[in-house]
């Protein structure tokens, strides 16, 4: 549960934004994060604390790191996944789990938001 309001809003916000990625589509922490004015490991933070159902229901699969890569610190069965999902939508990965063709799958979030989150 997060801890403040500012933190309630921020994980909305993200939820909202991975649910919007189209299939065969990714995106990157860092993309979210600067289109809500926040950092990439606040993003990483809300994908790593999703519940069961919300982690079934969440296209989650299309957030990766800055470099179109898988992330180095997600653990192996959890990357295992990843690289699955994103296959089965068209995505190759290589053996370092960089996505190929990356360009071609990018889904660009947006342009950055002047949010302030600590006002309501």
């Amino acid at each position: 549960m997060p801890k403040s309001t500012a933190a309630a809003r921020v994980r909305a916000e993200v939820i909202r934004l991975i649910g919007l990625i189209p299939e065969g589509r990714f995106t990157t922490y860092g993309s979210i994060a600067m289109h809500l004015n926040v950092t990439p490991r606040q993003v990483a933070s809300v994908l790593s604390h999703l519940g069961g159902e919300e982690s079934k229901a969440l296209p989650w699969h299309r957030v990766v790191a800055a470099d179109a890569r898988i992330s180095r610190g997600m653990p192996e069965e959890l990357a295992k996944k990843q690289r699955a999902r994103l296959k089965k939508e068209g995505m190759k990965t290589d053996a370092k789990g960089f996505i190929l063709d990356a360009d071609e799958h990018f889904h660009v979030v947006g342009l950055r938001r002047q949010i302030e989150w600590d006002r309501e």
